[in-house]
């Protein structure tokens, strides 16, 4: 296949893309306004809030106190804080909290590295509250955010409430200033299609409520995860609220509910993340075909264009570097991304922010070039290293490393 054919493949399915994410999706935004974020004051469950852990150091201390402040009533809010195997303090940290907590915070530690998906099934089990909240274990909770989030299960077949995401490190470097914009299209656009129609495909593990009913039903298909017979632990946000969706329920998300993450502060961690992120889609997009044809029309049209476009777009940026023409296409990425960027500074609902929570929209620009290097790279390599258990991010390698044994008073 030309270049040239490859590039208007590409650009009809970015285009699709644009028009669903942007176009269509604030078009059902403005359409559906009353009922957009719809809210009750009728529910309030009990609830679990479950934190994985591994090799988190003192910084986990930050993530427990935040859950800890919840305005939530405190009679009706468990945290449990699941320690993977850590190699380091964080344990004795996590514990140096939890005594302070009033009987409210529980520390359990595996026997062996289970990984971030098992280790919030083994809280659900040892759980019965109605509803269980995951947390990263590198995010502060905003002290209403479990509230908010609850406030939004208005019918019984949601099963799942995802919050808001923001930048902990704003302003730590470029790199971070970079990812705070892209965090901000990543909530404020790239969902609403799918938000308008209750099948939000990605719920964020660093804050997202689910019906703990809806995970001990989906609990053997998600123990059950491999690639080739190799136990994964990358994607598994994504994987368990495609499941949720592929099984009949309903998924939304609230910007009341905001949590902040760190983000990535040197290219290495950037792009170790992209690669986790690029295996994640690729795995789900393709398993996912069967059940796309099951969602609302302009869903399906967007999910498979999606795929099209991750499968196709490294192909074009190759040809072009091949053909010493990949200077030209970083300076079509520049005005492109200097578009957006502008979007970012002047929508109302950044206007609308404090001026901690913004940055200048200037360093968008980088993505011209990170997004077309990620692409280029990262998505054959994950291609090819689907069956990796590895967690790149977090340091979170294969194997298994062995727990102390519970004793009276210690870790179970």
């Amino acid at each position: 296949m030309t270049t040239h054919a490859l590039w208007v493949i590409c650009n009809c399915l970015a285009l699709i893309v644009f028009i669903n994410r942007y176009v269509a999706g604030i078009i059902l935004r403005v359409v559906r306004r009353k009922t957009w974020d719809e809210t009750t004051d009728e529910y309030e469950p009990t609830v679990t809030a479950v934190i994985p852990m591994f090799n988190e150091g003192a910084a986990i201390r930050e993530t427990l106190q935040s859950l800890v402040d919840s305005s939530y009533p405190h009679a009706k809010l468990r945290i449990v804080c699941v320690d993977d195997c850590s190699t380091d303090d964080s344990y004795e940290h996590a514990r140096a909290i939890a005594k302070k907590s009033r009987g409210r915070l529980t520390i359990l530690r595996n026997r062996v590295n289970l990984g971030k998906r098992r280790s919030i099934i083994r809280a659900t089990r040892e759980s019965d509250s109605e509803i269980i909240v995951s947390v990263d274990s590198d995010v502060i909770v905003e002290k209403d955010a479990i509230r908010q989030l609850m406030r939004r299960f208005t019918d019984d077949r949601i099963a799942a409430v995802g919050g808001w995401v923001d930048v902990r490190n704003k302003q730590e470097n470029w790199l971070t200033r970079m990812q705070v914009v892209k965090y901000w299209y990543a909530y404020f656009f790239m969902k609403n299609l799918e938000w308008g129609f209750r099948r939000v495909m990605c719920l964020s593990g660093c804050l997202t409520a689910y019906r703990r009913k809806v995970l001990v039903e989906l609990e053997p298909v998600l123990e059950k995860r491999s690639i080739l017979g190799v136990p994964i632990k990358y994607g598994e946000d994504r994987f368990l609220t495609h499941q949720i969706v592929k099984h009949g329920y309903r998924t939304v998300m609230t910007m009341s509910a905001m949590c902040f993450t760190k983000a990535p502060t040197n290219l290495k961690g950037y792009f170790n993340q992209q690669l986790r992120w690029k295996r994640s889609n690729i795995v789900d997009f393709i398993v996912g075909i069967g059940h796309a044809w099951d969602l609302h029309p302009l869903l399906c049209v967007q999910y498979l264009s999606m795929l099209l476009l991750l499968l196709v777009y490294p192909f074009v940026i190759v040809t072009h570097v091949l053909e010493g023409e990949f200077f030209h296409l970083t300076m079509m990425h520049l005005a492109v991304i200097a578009g957006f960027s502008m979007v970012y500074h002047f929508a109302p609902s950044t206007r609308a922010l404090p001026p901690w929570m913004r940055v200048h929209p200037i360093w968008f620009l980088p993505m011209a070039v990170l997004m077309p290097v990620a692409y280029m790279l990262l998505t054959p390599l994950g291609l090819f290293t689907l069956d990796t258990s590895s967690w790149e991010t977090r340091g979170h390698v294969a194997g298994v490393a062995p727990g102390p044994p519970p004793g009276p008073g210690g870790p179970r």
